[in-house]
């Protein structure tokens, strides 16, 4: 088995991962699954490491587990405990309709990606679809989640989509730029959590359906 091989095999578990992220039950679940599909990532970039012998990607998996793995969950979670969020969240779609979005647009990608003619991508295209995939599955969770924890989750699966994608077409980017794309999202998740602490404290509510009027 190549690495690329194993690296399109990765990215199919990775469309796994991200469909029980969006259908979980309780934001915990979800952080918990967010974990796993990062660990997912950090072995997809692994495997493109050594298909393409770029160390770049090498490093860009060192910091891929410290930033996706260990401390965006692990706010979100301090976040969720913080916060009390234990119970079911309500989502705005049923399971089989978001299952069947997701489905669609994945083949939508797949499609897309039968077009492109780029030597970098000619031995990843399922692995670039499901990449490309990612962004539309993060903004389904956006979109169908009331719980705006839930929502948070949808950013995280569209920028671990565009990690996969930058990975697929440029393996030998440079260190500084894989490690500042890597670490963009602890910053913009602690924001975030922040932000939705200040929201649940003003509200004592989390239904992204209870914030739609403004009050100042």
């Amino acid at each position: 088995m190549t690495g690329f091989t194993l690296g399109n095999i990765l990215g199919g578990l990775l469309i796994v991962t991200s469909t029980v992220v969006v259908l979980a039950r309780t934001a915990k679940k979800s952080a918990l699954l967010y974990m796993l599909q990062s660990f997912v990532l950090v072995l997809l970039l692994l495997s493109l490491g050594f298909a393409t012998e770029s160390s770049e990607l090498f490093l860009w998996s060192a910091s891929a587990f410290v930033t996706k793995v260990v401390l965006v969950p692990g706010i979100l979670l301090y976040t969720i405990k913080k916060l009390g969020e234990s119970q079911e969240v309500v989502n705005e779609t049923s399971p089989a309709r978001s299952v069947a979005i997701i489905a669609i647009e994945v083949l939508v990608c797949f499609a897309a990606v039968k077009q492109v003619d780029l030597y970098t991508a000619a031995e990843v295209k399922p692995a670039l679809a499901i990449s490309l995939a990612h962004f539309f599955i993060g903004l389904t969770c956006i979109i169908s989640q009331r719980n705006i924890v839930k929502q948070i989750f949808g950013y995280c699966l569209m920028e671990n989509g565009s990690h996969v994608t930058l990975a697929l077409l440029a393996p030998h980017a440079p260190e500084l730029v894989e490690i500042g794309i890597a670490t963009d999202a602890i910053f913009a998740v602690l924001v975030m959590a922040l932000v939705v602490r200040q929201i649940f404290r003003k509200t004592n509510s989390l239904d992204a359906n209870n914030l739609m009027e403004l009050k100042g």
